[in-house]
């Protein structure tokens, strides 16, 4: 039983509605699939539903925006982060960019060498957004400066496209061409005509990325002009995403059941959000992130899309992100937690846990695979030869050493993390950039210190931060956050702090929020348990009186249904 390896253990339901969802052409908007850390959602993808989703005519893109963050993902033989992403380096937005840029060029290059998508297509397409003969004339002149004068002012569109289409290429690599297009591989025997086709889809693919880039030069003085007031601009932001949002519509158009059906799913998308700005070639992460989900759901919801899934651990994307971006269902939702203690005790008993081990691991640490993984490996290793060599130890000793293990390294770094948010909270609001419906009279939050000292400010964010964890342990962790339909949990820097870390998450339906796990609850209140002993006289009588006479209570928000 100890020796034996661990398996994927499949999830039929949850793997047939999305399978279902995606094995349409085009679908009219994008589907989230979310849930807490430590479920098996990129499992199930990596190991259960892409390989079936590769296979022709299907073909399914798959961009990860957190495999460039070194330190925390298993590409670069790290494990995923327990808490949220935001607690690690956040990637650069460069090279987000580039991660879903590449993944659709690779896509779109795959429909030009079936047919599906042609030079014509991409110019239709093309000019639906943009007008392209300023363009299309500089990129001409550039080509052959005698072409400038012979272009007459009133060719129409079309043909400064075919033109320009022509020009390049003369200019591009006709051997990287026909690699691309892989003519002379195989045995290949295409008519004159068919190759011709073929290379006009692939230039005229290149072409409109040229004419793009030129588009998106001419905005950069105002696009360095919108980083540095910090403003908006739709226009700017749509700029920005006009390549990798052109190249969905191309793949979407080109659809077509039984021949090429391409999608896309993209995990961990709440990195794209936070990603960092390195210069002024684009705008800022989250408005990048905002632009793109926007277009692609203009695009399902006007001509139908390609079936987009995003993967996300945020619980931003549960359900505030609904309201963001417009209604309560605009985007289709699919959210999962994991085994319930009886399937997981169907899979793990017998063949990786005892009976009697199994009961220790549902009390502690609950169903969650991702634990119960970590703790198998744990099982594995030779510390626990070690300790169970020893007759006074038992399971439960293994056990408390993992308990202590995410209390180390996962719970104690995240609440340093959101102390940090408090005070920024604090400061904030000592600086008049909170607003006054967040600190309206009774909120327990609503009297910061007005000062800059760090020690104030550290002693009030911990003692805020103490008296939320309290509250919710008087709740037994399940607070309904739609109870009353106010969302007033929201205003509470305290919860919005630890589901900015990870360690809460706020799911859609029943609309509970709660920590990420049973193991990780356990941890916040030993969490809470530590810093009280830790508290000078001072801090103590500041904490009770905290309690006794600004505490929070959410008891009732302790519903079980939504009203």
């Amino acid at each position: 039983m100890v020796n034996k390896a661990w398996k994927i253990i499949p999830r039929p339901l949850l793997e047939t509605v999305l399978t279902n969802h995606a094995q349409h052409h085009r679908v009219p908007q994008p589907l989230i699939f979310h849930g807490p850390r430590g479920v098996g959602k990129t499992t199930l993808f990596l190991e259960r539903l892409l390989k079936d989703l590769n296979k022709e005519p299907h073909l399914t893109g798959y961009v990860d925006f957190a495999e460039s963050i070194k330190d925390h993902h298993p590409q670069h033989n790290q494990s995923f982060p327990w808490s949220s992403w935001s607690n690690c380096e956040p990637p650069t937005l460069s090279n987000c960019k580039a991660q879903l840029e590449t993944c659709l060029e690779s896509m779109a290059e795959r429909g030009i060498k079936l047919g599906t998508i042609s030079s014509q297509q991409i110019f239709t397409t093309l000019n639906k957004w943009h007008g392209l003969n300023t363009a299309l004339r500089r990129i001409l002149s550039k080509s052959n400066k005698k072409v400038k004068n012979a272009v007459s002012d009133k060719v129409s569109g079309s043909v400064l496209w075919e033109r320009a289409v022509y020009a390049l290429s003369a200019r591009v690599n006709a051997k990287e061409i026909d690699g691309v297009l892989e003519l002379r591989e195989n045995g290949k025997r295409l008519s004159l005509e068919e190759e011709t086709y073929l290379r006009e889809g692939l230039v005229g693919l290149k072409l409109a990325k040229e004419v793009l880039n030129m588009q998106h030069e001419w905005r950069a003085d105002a696009i360095a002009n919108l980083n540095r007031t910090g403003g908006f601009s739709r226009s700017l932001a749509n700029s920005c995403t006009d390549w990798p949002c052109l190249l969905i519509d191309l793949l979407s158009q080109a659809a077509e059941i039984d021949r090429f059906q391409p999608k896309l799913v993209i995990n961990n998308i709440e990195v794209l959000r936070n990603a960092i700005r390195t210069d002024d070639s684009t705008v800022c992460g989250s408005m990048y992130h905002d632009s793109l989900i926007w277009r692609i759901i203009a695009l399902g919801v006007n001509e139908r899309c390609l079936p987009v899934i995003l993967v996300t651990s945020d619980s931003y994307y549960s359900y505030r992100a609904y309201l963001d971006f417009g209604f309560i269902d605009i985007f289709i939702s699919r959210e999962t937690f994991g085994w319930t203690p009886q399937e997981a005790k169907m899979h793990m008993v017998t063949d990786y846990f005892s009976n009697s081990e199994w009961t220790v691991i549902a009390e502690v640490l609950g169903p969650n695979p991702r634990h119960v993984f970590e703790l198998y490996a744990l099982k594995q290793s030779n510390y626990y030869q070690k300790v169970m060599e020893d007759r006074a130890s038992t399971f439960e000793d293994i056990v408390d050493a993992y308990l202590a293990y995410l209390q180390i390294t996962v719970v104690n770094p995240a609440m340093d993390k959101a102390l940090l948010l408090l005070q920024k909270f604090a400061f904030d609001a000592k600086n008049g950039r909170v607003l006054e419906d967040k600190l309206r009279f009774g909120t327990p939050w609503r009297h910061p210190p007005r000062t800059d000292d760090t020690i104030l400010l550290a002693e009030w964010a911990k003692i805020q931060l103490m008296d939320f964890v309290q509250a919710l342990v008087r709740t037994e962790f399940g607070v309904n956050y739609l109870a009353d339909c106010s969302l007033e949990i929201f205003d509470d820097p305290a919860a919005v702090a630890l589901l900015e870390v990870g360690l809460l998450y706020a799911q859609r339906d029943p609309s509970f929020m709660r920590p990420i796990s049973r193991g990780i609850q356990r941890c916040l209140v030993r969490w809470l348990v530590l810093e009280q002993m830790k508290l000078s006289f001072l801090n103590y009588l500041q904490f009770h009186w905290q309690r006794f006479f600004r505490g929070r209570s959410y008891r009732h928000l302790m519903l079980q249904d939504r009203t």
